[in-house]
């Protein structure tokens, strides 16, 4: 099972195989949504989005249950400089053959 989520590592899955903590700079994410809604049309503004994506974040590692936050045992993956064939070739990489 392969799964995504804020809280899957430390809350859901505590004892999974394999945990990777995946992150990306709130810019760079900013930057990811953007084209990912203005090639579907919508207008938008990149310093609105950037600015929610920091705010959800903080109130994600901030929350009382389930905090978002980097499972002890999860391999930490910043994709901030990396494709999506990068990123995948790095998670393909730390699962247990």
């Amino acid at each position: 099972v392969i799964m995504d989520g804020r809280d899957i590592g430390t809350c859901v899955l505590p004892h999974a195989q394999t945990k990777i903590y995946l992150t990306a700079s709130s810019h760079v994410r900013a930057v990811r949504r953007y084209k990912e809604l203005t090639e579907k049309g919508q207008m938008c503004n990149l310093e609105e989005i950037e600015q929610d994506i920091i705010d959800r974040d903080y109130r994600d590692m901030h929350r009382e249950i389930a905090p978002l936050t980097q499972a002890e045992d999860a391999y930490y993956l910043d994709s901030s400089a990396l494709t999506i064939d990068e990123v995948v070739a790095e998670i393909i990489r730390r699962i247990p053959q």
